[in-house]
């Protein structure tokens, strides 16, 4: 048999949950029969449940199952205990999401979307056809300056605030297109100041001009590939190891990492690339005694002094 598509098993998986815990012991045969499969693919099903579960992701964290012969019972549900259903107000924001990337100015793939968003709406019946403004994050007149500038072809000169670096700058870039990451608005342009491409995010644009001369991007210019992410790391960039607590274990979900080591059951020794150790220093500032410096020396040595000038500011003892 040909493999179903990944989003077909994902939907059945999400399904076959609470359709056990509804009939617990029932034959594998006739499960299969009901959900029509076959039995190979059921038990390939079951086999991949058996390592799925909750965040944290132990023995005690995942879906677990019991089987009698040829009989199945879910004896641990990991709170997947109803079949997945869309609300009105997920269906509308998932309409609202796929109608913006439509719109997007350069946006790849638009065949994919526009096939994902027919599907949602034909789901969604009326709900779909509701009046709703669709706008990227960021600034209205900003946004419509970009846009505008992507498809007049023109450069434009914006002051751009870099929070890696905590500074403001003045560029003139060459527009490429305009994308939508994880709800976020980014310009794509040829920098003419570091002369590469960057992204730039939306709200980030301080001011903008749009100049009278045309967008000239070099032919080495190419676009990024943020399938993924924004930021893609490179062994090039600076490898942050940092010792953290259960309470910053979150950075492991939220930002690409190398390695992740469990040392303890209270502590995991995370391996990442940082575009840059001021942007480093202001996360291990963030997560405060959830995470300790292991390594690079220089991200230890200034997040200790950072430290010492926030205890002077308290009047606090400075070790």
């Amino acid at each position: 048999m040909p493999t179903a598509p990944s989003a077909d098993r994902l939907g059945r998986l999400l399904n076959l949950v609470p359709y056990l815990l509804a009939r617990p012991g029932i034959l594998v045969a006739e499960a299969a029969a009901d959900l029509g499969v076959t039995e190979r693919q059921l038990r390939e099903d079951l086999e991949l449940l058996w390592v799925c579960g909750l965040p944290g992701y132990g023995p005690g964290d995942l879906i677990d199952m019991a089987f009698d012969g040829d009989r199945v019972t879910i004896t641990y549900d990991a709170g997947i205990d109803r079949p997945l259903r869309l609300t009105p107000d997920e269906a509308l924001a998932l309409v609202v999401a796929l109608r913006m990337l439509a719109e997007t100015p350069g946006m790849a793939q638009r065949d994919a979307i526009e096939r994902a968003l027919a599907k949602i709406e034909s789901t969604a019946g009326e709900l779909a056809d509701a009046p709703v403004a669709v706008r990227l994050p960021g600034n209205d007149d900003r946004l419509a300056t970009i846009r505008g500038a992507v498809q007049r072809q023109r450069a434009l000169q914006i002051t751009y605030y870099t929070a890696t670096r905590d500074e403001i700058t003045e560029r003139v870039v060459d527009p490429m297109r305009v994308l939508v990451v994880a709800g976020r608005g980014y310009l794509e342009a040829w920098c003419r100041r570091v002369e590469a491409v960057r992204l730039f995010r939306v709200d980030r644009i301080d001011g903008l001009v749009e100049l009278d001369e045309p967008a000239a991007p070099p032919p080495q210019a190419r676009p990024n590939d943020v399938r993924d992410s924004v930021f893609s790391p490179t062994p090039d960039l600076p490898l942050v190891r940092l010792r953290v607590g259960r309470g910053g274990r979150w950075i492991t979900e939220y930002y690409p990492c190398e390695e992740i080591i469990a040392e303890s059951a209270e502590h995991w020794l995370v391996s990442l690339r940082a575009a840059d150790l001021g942007w480093a220093r202001r996360l291990v500032l963030g997560l405060g005694p959830e995470v300790s410096v292991v390594g690079p020396p220089e991200l230890a040595e200034a997040v200790r002094q950072q430290a010492r000038v926030a205890l002077a500011a308290y009047g606090e003892a400075v070790p």
